[in-house]
């Protein structure tokens, strides 16, 4: 048999030892309770920030997104199943009930009544009642694709990418899998780091899958879950919107676009369209203004109609979507955290690559990640073949490390300089204009977050790639440190808090080190 057929789920999970966590009994999330219509008492803060965005909108309406939102939800359950099971290794059962709950949150699951996992194909197919079949399927390299409904194939040729890279198992650390055997930097306490690592894996309800922490460019701590390994692609979401920006710091550094200029979006070239004054670092920092809407916003209502934010992960061309969508305020005046502008960032790697002249799937990994040592990434596509870079990916845990030490050491990489000089801390680790203007000095450039509010337990300087489900690589340049933490969705809460304890003891354990 090509497939085992598997209905519904919940028989999946009780036939696979799951039987305690059925889809029918799984506990709401947080964005669940948005999907039920429930909305929780709005902050004074949370008011203000909405006044000061009515405050400064434009004329316009926003247009929800064509097709069914239970199909399209079913479509990113599809996707990320796929991923789950295909890329990173887990079981079926495994799947469905602990990952990937952004874009096919649990409570839509219940609505498959018929299961396909076929292994021959390395595809998913869930059936909905009235026989629509959403299906994710792995193209080349280009990871787990959802099909439009009704459509047995995908509108690119996949594409195998293969790292230009030696073995991996005979070179040294950070371009290989080699670890030097030499001293630990002097000051730091082995003990507390061992139990820092222990910490921030947490217990077994953090479902944390990989920890791997740096020091002055070196792992000193790293740990995996039963199955995983320094090789296991795992699901980081919107920890790939940091890749993205570091993708658009290369075109930049190899003179393809500048910061401040006009974004080259080629939907927008028609004399007179507004969205010619929004510029490549207001998409970069999540300020283009653009209207969407996201269950992050501040007036985020669920009954009004599925999410544009969530589109990307499931309609048949993101670009198009993103390039089309009109302006609700003025760049660089409010910060929203939408998925059009990581989008848009994608879009212009793709036209970037383009000028260059170079293939635009083999681009990411010939210009950034064969510099670095990156040989476990998987970006995936939409149907029309554009990388989802909005945090469509499985990475795994050691290259998150890697991509961390790049922005620690300026852009520069074995001597080469891969990132324009400043653009770290000038743009990536500097707190974007729009949202402190909103009062929440949280964001920077890149896509990257930074502690600039100080909630996390390190110190403000911290910056970071952040993805749902708790995913998270953070960055300290004061200890020279990397703590990349990437686990199972379902673990989220408890993953985060267990990252938090052991981040207070790993900078005690780095208290006699020192700083660069």
């Amino acid at each position: 048999m090509p497939h085992r057929p598997l209905a519904p789920l919940t028989r999946l999970l009780q036939a696979t030892g799951v039987a305690a966590v059925t889809l029918m009994t799984l506990p709401m999330l947080p964005h669940a309770a948005y999907a039920q219509g429930a909305r929780p008492a709005r902050s004074a803060a949370t008011q203000r920030l909405i006044a000061r965005a009515d405050s400064l909108q434009l004329p316009g309406a926003w247009t929800p997104p064509p097709g069914d939102g239970l199909a399209h939800h079913i479509a990113g359950f599809a996707t990320t199943m796929c991923a789950a099971v295909f890329l990173t290794g887990l079981d079926p059962a495994d799947a469905a009930a602990n990952v990937g709950f952004f874009s096919g949150p649990v409570e839509y699951r219940r609505q498959v009544i018929d299961t396909v996992v076929d292994r021959a194909r390395r595809e998913i197919r869930l059936t909905l009642p009235g026989g629509v079949v959403r299906a994710a399927k792995v193209y080349g390299s280009q990871g787990c694709v959802t099909r439009s409904i009704g459509e047995d194939s995908v509108r690119f040729t996949p594409q195998v990418v293969t790292p230009n890279l030696p073995p991996a198992a005979s070179t040294p650390w950070p371009m290989g899998d080699v670890l030097p055997t030499t001293p630990w930097p002097a000051g730091v306490d082995s003990a507390l780091v061992a139990r820092a690592v222990n910490e921030i894996f947490g217990p077994a309800e953090a479902m944390t899958l990989g920890v791997v922490i740096t020091h002055k460019g070196r792992i000193i701590g790293e740990r995996y879950a039963p199955g995983i390994g320094i090789h296991t692609p795992l699901e980081s979401w919107s920890m790939g919107k940091s890749l993205t920006g570091t993708l658009v710091g290369r075109l930049i550094q190899m003179g393809v676009y500048r910061l401040d200029q006009p974004a080259p979006i080629p939907e927008w070239q028609q004399p007179g369209d507004p969205r010619q004054a929004i510029r490549i670092q207001d998409i970069l920092r999540m300020s283009s203004g653009l209207r969407i809407r996201a269950p992050q916003d501040p007036d985020y209502e669920a009954s009004l109609g599925y999410p544009d934010h969530l589109y990307y992960y499931t309609g048949p061309n993101a670009y198009q979507w993103a390039a089309t969508r009109p302006p609700q305020w003025a760049p660089n005046t409010v910060g929203r955290y939408r998925n059009t502008d990581p989008i848009l960032a994608s879009y212009l790697v793709k036209l970037g690559a383009a000028k260059l002249g170079q293939d635009y799937f083999s681009f990411p990994q010939r210009t950034l990640f064969d510099k670095l040592g990156m040989r476990d990434v998987v970006i995936w596509a939409d149907p029309a073949g554009n990388l989802l870079g909005n945090g469509g990916e499985v990475i795994a845990a050691r290259d998150w490390a890697r991509l961390g030490m790049l922005h620690l050491q300026d852009g520069v990489w074995n001597g080469e300089r891969l990132l324009p000089e400043g653009f770290v801390r000038e743009h990536v680790r500097t707190l974007a204009p729009a949202w402190v203007a909103d009062g929440r000095p949280q964001y920077g450039g890149a896509f990257f977050w930074i502690n600039g509010d100080g909630r996390e337990p390190m110190p403000r300087e911290a910056f970071a790639m952040l993805g749902a489900g708790g995913q998270s690589a953070w960055m300290i340049p004061s200890h020279d440190l990397v703590i990349v933490r990437i686990g199972k969705y379902r673990g989220s809460s408890a993953g985060e808090a267990a990252r938090r304890k052991g981040t207070v003891t790993l900078l005690q354990a780095l208290r006699g080190a020192g700083g660069r």
